[in-house]
């Protein structure tokens, strides 16, 4: 019997900075390859580096970017390779384009209060805000746009990243874009 077949998918998973993002993504990462999925993590900050090599985080520059992590995105899920978008990209219209363009689709939000992301604060980003050494912090300076109906919710604040890690498993098995075990 023929092994069943399950095209490529992309999720985004997004959040404030320090909400959770990376730990959910590398719990996620670990248990698809634990079935055997290959997958890419396009990690914002990795991809940012490739782009810029003094990024300002301004709204032209981020548009910029996360227009080209979308294209990437749906390029590698055409080619099908299944695609974990780990990046916060705080306006709605940046998320909204790779649903656009990528027909099997997540987006995940990592809910996590602004207090407990800048008491983790693991890059500093809101250190250096409270310094005045950064201006563009979504969620503090800049605009962060939380999805309108993302398709899970992880609440990070509360619940751990393998727990997380397998409820967006379990939804995805559900939504057929995992074989069931």
């Amino acid at each position: 019997m023929k092994d069943e077949v399950h095209p490529a998918f992309a999720l985004w998973i997004t959040g404030l900075p320090a909400s959770g993002k990376s730990t959910v993504a590398a719990a996620l990462t670990k248990q698809l390859r634990e079935t055997g999925m290959d997958i890419t993590v396009l990690e914002s900050d990795r991809m940012r580096m490739l782009f810029s090599d003094n990024p300002q985080y301004d709204e032209r520059e981020r548009k910029l970017f996360y227009g080209s992590l979308a294209f990437i995105g749906e390029v590698l899920v055409e080619h099908g390779i299944s695609v974990i978008f780990d990046a916060t990209a705080n306006r709605r219209s940046y998320r909204d384009r790779a649903r656009k363009h990528i027909s099997r689709f997540v987006e995940v939000f990592v809910d996590c209060p602004l207090q407990v992301c800048a008491s983790r604060d693991p890059k500093g980003i809101y250190r250096r805000a409270r310094e005045g050494k950064a201006s563009n912090v979504p969620g503090l300076q800049a605009t962060y746009e939380p999805p309108e109906n993302p398709d899970i919710v992880i609440h990070a604040d509360r619940e751990e990243p393998l727990e997380a890690a397998g409820r967006i498993m379990e939804m995805l098995t559900d939504r057929g874009f995992l074989p069931k075990t």
